[in-house]
């Protein structure tokens, strides 16, 4: 991962969103990536229960997996992720960073290293899914895609991709282990794992009136909209 860490990135600590909120920031971090001109690490949590689905998932067949609503599509793709006590984090990078060539495996197997990093910085082992092992289809807790983080065999970090000509989107779950771990020293381990080992340096991302007005407009015009998140 060295290879691809660039020399400064932005750190974003949202707090906690609605469903249609936390979907349109990270939409709107994507089409601001080329003008922030540096990867956004984004961590943020959900004001109330709630379940994100692939931006090319079936909303009728969404619907019969999970009792939790609302239900808000995503800007990436992937499977049904349940939001209630997870810890959801973002990576938006501009076309001009070494993440944004990289192949989908290859990205998605380096953000895994990285939380696997963070994880045995906190004392807590875990490994990397050597192999695909679903047992329900489109739900992505149940069962593992390759290079998902396990835990005792059980998945605990899962992320999905989507890539434009504005930059790369990753966003990420972690469901954490059944042990005594702080959200917030995750959080920091991630920050400093990344600082350590692949020599980034953290600025705090302000969001100026620009991206809180484009937020806003995709939280009206998209993500809040029962039309959009059922148009599949």
């Amino acid at each position: 991962m060295t290879s691809i860490a660039t020399k400064s990135w932005y750190l974003l600590r949202s707090g906690s969103g609605n469903a249609a909120n936390n979907m349109a920031l990270d939409d709107a971090l994507l089409e601001a990536a080329p003008s922030l001109g540096k990867p956004v690490l984004r961590f943020y949590g959900w004001t109330e229960p709630a379940a994100s689905f692939g931006y090319f998932q079936k909303y009728s067949e969404v619907e019969q997996m999970t009792l939790l609503r609302p239900l808000v599509r995503r800007p990436t793709g992937g499977g049904l992720v349940p939001h209630d006590a997870d810890w959801t984090y973002s990576l938006a990078v501009p076309p001009g960073d070494p993440w944004y060539v990289l192949k989908a495996t290859e990205s998605y197997q380096r953000i895994h290293e990285w939380i696997q990093s963070a994880f045995l910085k906190l004392s807590i082992a875990t490994e990397l899914a050597a192999e695909c092992r679903k047992s329900l289809p489109g739900q992505c807790f149940i069962g593992y895609e390759k290079s998902d983080v396990l835990w005792h065999g059980r998945k605990i970090a899962g992320a999905a991709q989507r890539r434009t000509r504005h930059g790369l989107l990753i966003q990420g779950s972690v469901q954490p282990p059944p042990i005594k771990v702080a959200r917030a020293d995750w959080e920091q381990a991630m920050c400093d794992v990344a600082h350590s080992n692949y020599h980034v340096h953290w600025l705090e991302l302000k969001p100026d009136a620009a991206l809180m007005q484009r937020t806003e407009e995709l939280v009206v015009k998209n993500y809040s909209q029962d039309a959009y998140n059922r148009r599949r």
